[in-house]
Order: C-alpha cells, then structure tokens, then sequence
C-alpha cells in the first residue's frame, strides 16, 4: 500500500511548470512503470479531479482538486510559519537577534523577531512602529523609495531617540545614497542605547522595497570584523525571503 502511494505521489510530480501534461505511454516510459499499473493510478486520480484527460488528444494535466488544496494550504499561511525558521537560522548564525521588518505607508513595522537565549532587551518589539529615517533596519528601506516619499519623511524637524540619532535631512540624504552603493545599511545606537544594527533591504518581484531584514547587538560584541562577518548570512536571509515574498505574492500592506 505505502509503494503505490509513494509512486502515485511520484506521477503527480512528473507534472511540472516544464512539462504540464503527458500522454499515458510517454509518462509510463519516462518513469520505466508497467503500462497497466500507470494507467490504474492515473484513472484513480482522474476520477477525484486531480489530474484531467484531454478528450481530443488523450494527454493527462493536472486536475482542478490540486488548485483548490493549493487555495487551502494558501490561505492557511501566515508569515510566522514561511519566515521564522529563515530567521532562526540567521540567529543562529550570527549569534545575535534577527528582526524582519516590514514597510507600512511612511513607517517601519517589526513583524518578527528571533533573539539569542542570552538576549539584550532591545525598545523594538514585535507590532512596533518606527519612523523610517531612524536606524539601519528603517534607512534600508527610505533609501529605496522615491524623492517625493523621502522629502515627506526627513524634511521636517526630526526627533532624537538617542544622542547618535541621525535627523539633519542633508547627512541622512549621504547616507541613504551610502546604503544605495554598498547594498546594506549600518546604524550604532540610534534607536536603542549601546545597540548595533546591520540591514539589508527587501524587494517584491517588481523590485519594489517592501521589507528589511536585520541582525542587530550591542556594541560591545559587535566588532568590525564582526559587520563584515554578517554580511553573507544576512544576504542568504535577504534571498531566501525574497524568493518566498515571490513564491506566495505575499503583500504586507
């Protein structure tokens, strides 16, 4: 019983984006199965809509019951369970809290956080919200939006947080072309007292800035050798949800 259902399980997979459709010899051939047992599973399958023969040209494509266990399992999704095991192992890596952070309009979002077991408590905490010229895993994002949406972001008197918080509009326009050039942003207690952050930012399949992901510290452990030492993991980690954002056409907004 376990056999059939693993080479039934292997015929399903022999249609891809590649070749969606197959005529029942052709497949029978390509995956070396006996004629009369290919033909049993497949009019199994035909029969429970997960797999459609054309009447025309007997070939076999995938059926309208996969869609629509594809349109469960779509909307049974949450962005904990595709991105917390990405950032897990980010944390791991690195040894320092993982944050993702969302764009929201004019403001910075955390979503998600992954801390170390021996955590310094940092003021970001998950559902909070941040104005987006303060701090690497904001700046990340503002250098990626357009004039229009960064003059309504910096040109105004700017708040504080911190003695290092950046808010003179003409030095966070350098930096944000900075960040353009290297790829990556990097903030020293801005936010939060004592705490170093490196972000890379996050675009949808149009390219469009939608995110940031970030490893962040305190300074005493977070030499520059170990900024340098981030930059791989947090670009794997960048890829990885990028290619899930794209993937699930996720939309945070």
């Amino acid at each position: 019983m376990l056999k059939t259902l693993n080479l039934s399980i292997a015929v399903l997979r022999m249609f891809t984006k590649e070749k969606p459709t197959w005529g029942g010899r052709e497949l029978a051939v390509a995956m070396d199965l006996n004629h009369t047992n290919l033909y049993r599973i497949l009019e199994t399958f035909e029969m429970n809509g997960f797999i459609t023969k054309d009447p025309v040209t007997k070939k076999y494509s995938l059926g309208i019951a996969l869609w629509e266990l594809g349109m469960n399992m779509y909307d049974s999704l949450n962005i904990d369970q595709l991105c917390i095991p990405i950032l897990e192992d980010l944390q791991k890596e690195t040894g320092e809290t993982a944050i993702f952070t969302v764009l929201n309009g004019l403001e910075a979002l955390t979503l998600l956080k992954v801390e170390p077991e021996n955590k310094v408590r940092f003021s970001v905490s998950r559902g909070s919200r941040t104005p987006l010229y303060v701090g690497a895993s904001y700046r990340s994002m503002l250098a990626y939006l357009t004039e229009e949406q960064i003059s309504k972001v910096i040109d105004q008197p700017l708040v504080a947080y911190t003695e290092r918080t950046m808010v003179d509009a003409n030095e966070i326009r350098q930096e944000l072309e900075n960040i353009r050039t290297k790829g990556y942003a990097v903030s020293q207690g801005e936010y939060t007292v004592d705490v170093l952050a490196v972000a890379m930012p996050i675009f949808d399949n149009n390219q469009q800035i939608v995110a940031s992901v970030t490893v962040s510290g305190p300074l005493y452990r977070f030499t520059e050798q170990k900024i340098e030492e981030v930059i791989a993991p947090l670009a794997r980690t960048k890829k990885a949800i990028e290619s899930i954002i794209g993937r699930y056409h996720l939309n945070f907004n």
